[in-house]
């Protein structure tokens, strides 16, 4: 048996994980900052207006939440994206633009994941969403969003996280 916590990217048969368990990676690692108490500064700009925060009491799996939500591993996208192997990257590729999550890139060493970057778009009559989600494990995230609604406006966000 493999151990997927260990090798998040292996690919399991029959409805098991196809691609990187993003879910997986995120839970984990939410748990362990968890469990050292890590500390963050957060900077959340809304259209140019700033506002800096030191937080003590992190709740890691809400601070990570659009990074799990953009775990691929749904059974029925089991060949919705391409995969990419290169020194070290992992590159995935919606095959549809349907699809929430457009691309994912992770850079490994070994076993480690050294960075990652997710974008994601969804758009319909009404709205338009573009983000892009950036971690860099034990050092910083960040999340920027660009929302178009219709009748509303653009909307544009940034989250960054240091710790």
């Amino acid at each position: 048996m493999v151990c997927v916590a260990c090798r998040p990217d292996v690919q399991r048969a029959k409805g098991r994980l196809v691609y990187f368990d993003i879910k997986g990676f995120f839970t984990a690692d939410a748990a362990r900052l968890n469990q050292k108490h890590v500390t963050v500064t957060k900077t959340v700009i809304h259209n140019g207006d700033a506002q800096t925060k030191k937080i003590n009491n992190v709740n890691w799996v809400n601070e990570f939440n659009l990074f799990i939500n953009a775990d691929i591993n749904n059974p029925a996208w089991s060949n919705s994206y391409t995969i990419q192997h290169a020194k070290g990257l992992i590159v995935y590729k919606a095959k549809t633009p349907d699809l929430k999550t457009r691309s994912i890139i992770i850079k490994k060493e070994g076993d480690k994941v050294k960075w990652l970057i997710i974008y994601n778009h969804a758009t319909n009559m009404l709205y338009e969403n573009v983000e892009k989600l950036t971690y860099f494990p034990d050092s910083v995230y960040q999340i920027s969003k660009s929302q178009k609604v219709r009748f509303l406006g653009k909307n544009l966000y940034s989250i960054k996280g240091v710790f």
